[in-house]
């Protein structure tokens, strides 16, 4: 799960967004409940869709949450049960999943082999946590760790001329046995081979789009992407990511749901605006900037990503290969020093003094850390925790539009931000 789904407040209206700010949040607390604070930080806008799956088609259950600072200091009903602990199962094991890759790797502070210790630790404990919560729930995390392992191996005989739903592969099987897991918890088994295959064509959305917004970052340093390794051409991987939209809703209509508005919501519209914001240079002046987003407390995404290694160098494109690109947003761009919420424009690196490379924009007050600032610089795993809780604690990830990714360093949007602009049209459903 990569955080590919990210609502405007537009498209689900106040009802939708209730619910699924509901699952957000209760996602978040089966976390801490189950296994300490420390495990909330790796709660993401994607593995609430498991919630969202199993409430679907049991019915609702709710239960009510005392007041959170990213709530407004508001108290909520928030979701409950076994679909919000199977999200945080699924959740944990991606976060190992990540940590474990950084490690293998060496990025950043892992670099160091006391760190590597530590970075091992932390993800070895979140698999424990995550196969004790699927062993309650009846469900064998195993499936997952094993398509997990089998990544490197995939990525490792990958190359040019392959293909790159070889690459996916790992990911559509355990994005697909996570979701036709709901089926068994809300206790209608005859939908999980339709769950399974939207799983499945999830996962491979996912990985797709989550490769072509990492694609300029991948390229300037050296890691691993599935679209150069492969020499898949930004028009081929549009074309997977259509098909793979398409093939979800027809799995959807043989699923039985007690409800689906929210499901239907998150899974073909929000799907649709994911494929949108990622190959935004192909969709007109309506476009803007995209950005890879972290969730909630920012879990760490399961990108599998891989630096050059003893397998062999990061390989060329084929002629006249090019990577999709960004278009800005329409109207008129600010002033450097012009007000407001909006992203503040990147100045060229290469810049001299202490402060050079350092983006304008929010980070007064009790947002003085950290600090955004291009190209981004990433944080290991304590320093990314820090930054996490700290950015919780101060709202800066419900109020801070842009704020700085606690682990990537990356641009985040806003929870409270629409990605829409004035005269947003985009509410209602046409199908």
């Amino acid at each position: 799960m990569f955080g590919i789904i990210r609502p405007c407040r537009n498209r689900l209206g106040p009802e939708l967004r209730e619910s699924w700010l509901a699952h957000l949040c209760g996602l978040c607390l089966a976390l801490r409940d189950d296994h300490g604070h420390l495990a909330r930080v790796v709660t993401n806008y994607d593995g609430l869709v498991i919630s969202a799956l199993v409430e679907a088609q049991a019915g609702r259950s709710r239960r009510s949450a005392g007041p959170c600072a990213l709530r407004g200091m508001q108290s909520a009903d928030v979701a409950a049960g076994a679909g919000a602990r199977l999200a945080a199962s699924v959740s944990l094991v991606l976060a190992s999943a990540k940590v474990g890759d950084h490690v293998d790797d060496r990025d950043g502070v892992f670099a160091r082999a006391p760190m590597r210790g530590v970075g091992r630790q932390v993800a070895r404990r979140w698999a424990a946590q995550a196969a004790e919560t699927g062993s309650d729930l009846g469900f064998d995390t195993a499936v997952l760790v094993d398509a997990v392992r089998r990544q490197s191996a995939v990525e490792a005989a990958a190359g040019l001329g392959s293909s790159v739903l070889t690459v996916t592969e790992p990911t559509e099987t355990a994005a697909g046995e996570a979701v036709a897991q709901t089926a068994v918890l809300a206790g209608r088994p005859g939908n999980a081979a339709a769950l399974r295959e939207v799983g499945r064509l999830f996962g491979r959305l996912a990985h797709l789009l989550d490769a072509v917004e990492d694609l300029a970052e991948d390229r300037a340093s050296g890691a691993w992407n599935p679209l150069v390794a492969t020499g898949t051409s930004a028009d081929e991987a549009r074309r997977l990511c259509e098909d793979a939209a398409l093939g979800i809703e027809p799995a959807l209509r043989e699923v039985e749901f007690a409800d689906d508005r929210l499901v239907h919501a998150l899974l073909v519209h929000e799907v649709r605006e994911s494929i949108r914001r990622a190959f935004a240079d192909l969709d007109g002046p309506r476009s803007h900037d995209p950005r890879s987003h972290d969730a909630h407390v920012h879990g760490p995404r399961s990108d599998h990503s891989r630096s050059n290694g003893p397998h062999g160098n990061n390989p060329q494109p084929p002629p006249g290969w090019q990577p999709a690109g960004r278009v800005p947003p329409p109207g008129p761009v600010p002033p450097p020093s012009a007000p407001g919420r909006g992203n503040p424009p990147v100045p060229p690196s290469g810049g001299k003094g202490k402060r050079a490379g350092r983006e304008p924009g929010p980070g007064s007050g009790l947002w003085f850390w950290p600090k955004l600032v291009h190209p981004p610089r990433s944080r290991g795993v304590l320093l990314g925790c820090l930054a996490a809780f700290y950015e919780c604690g101060t709202c800066q990830f419900c109020c801070r539009d842009p704020h700085p990714g606690p682990w990537s360093g990356k641009r985040r949007e806003a929870w409270c931000n629409c990605d829409c602009g004035p005269g947003c049209d985009c509410g209602g459903c046409d199908c």
